[in-house]
């Protein structure tokens, strides 16, 4: 795995009501037994040190029966998010004692069931490149997508992450716009300092009343300079989480697909 020791983050505290289940999303299952959580897991292992879960209280006790034999081998960690504060509270609350000794961490949403290995592989690649010229990096798998969720504004020229806009808050994101899968990969030093340092001044979203996490994102790449790499995904099926019961089909009419 190289030199940079790399910890996975996944905030998975989203239940899956929505979907009808009365479990955490990470533990629906796609087909056969195979689950959210196994997909995730056999697409990060390969590339991390270690993964760690965040978790509601409700959803503790059945997922780490779950994956028992991975926590009791020590590949995973389990914390719990008492409050369902946003995913900024989740990496940087009760998560960041198991991966404040790392180099980098690979931040995933619970929920990605369509993030394929191949992009994993490269944003470590590209991050691992990126920290070899020196300093804490931000590495971001992007895709143009018809309808984005979440607009990313990049500048390549100076390699900074402008801004960025989401629809949870009301704000217009831009038919043809860089959306994210979910992914994101950040060098550990200074992180936390910047993290306090961001909530100091951010402003609670519109809608949601939330601290929200990816404005960090352009933060750290304009007030902290860290030099952003933006890794190109060309399947904008990955970037699709499981919300609702026409996610989780489609994601299993893909796996089913792939595995046939």
């Amino acid at each position: 795995m190289g030199e940079e020791r790399l910890c996975a983050v996944v905030p998975a505290a989203g239940q899956g009501s929505r979907l009808g289940a009365d479990i955490p999303k990470i533990m629906v299952e796609i087909a056969g037994g195979v689950t959210v959580w196994d997909l995730l897991h056999r697409r990060l292992a390969p590339w991390v040190e270690h993964i760690h879960v965040v978790l509601s209280p409700p959803g503790e006790g059945p997922f780490r029966r779950l994956a028992a034999g991975m926590i009791g081998r020590g590949e995973v960690s389990v914390s719990v998010q008492e409050a369902p504060t946003g995913m900024g509270d989740a990496v940087f609350g009760a998560a960041a004692p198991y991966w404040a000794g790392h180099d980098a961490i690979l931040v995933v949403w619970g929920d990605q069931a369509n993030l394929s290995s191949r992009t994993v592989g490269e944003v470590v690649r590209a991050h691992r490149e990126s920290a070899a010229g020196g300093g804490p990096g931000l590495t971001l798998p992007l895709v143009a997508l018809p309808d984005p969720y979440v607009e990313y504004d990049y500048d390549a020229a100076s390699s900074t992450l402008l801004g960025v806009r989401m629809s949870r808050e009301g704000e217009e994101c831009r038919p043809g716009g860089l959306g994210d899968v979910g992914l994101f990969c950040l060098g550990v030093d200074g992180l936390e300092r910047a993290w306090r340092s961001y909530l100091a001044g951010a402003r609670p979203g519109a809608v949601t009343g939330e601290i929200n996490f990816l404005p960090f994102l352009p933060y750290l790449s304009r007030e902290h300079g860290r030099r952003t790499t933006v890794v190109p995904v060309a399947d904008p099926a990955e970037a699709r989480g499981i919300n609702t019961p026409a996610d989780l089909e489609f994601t299993r009419r893909t796996y089913l697909r792939c595995t046939s």
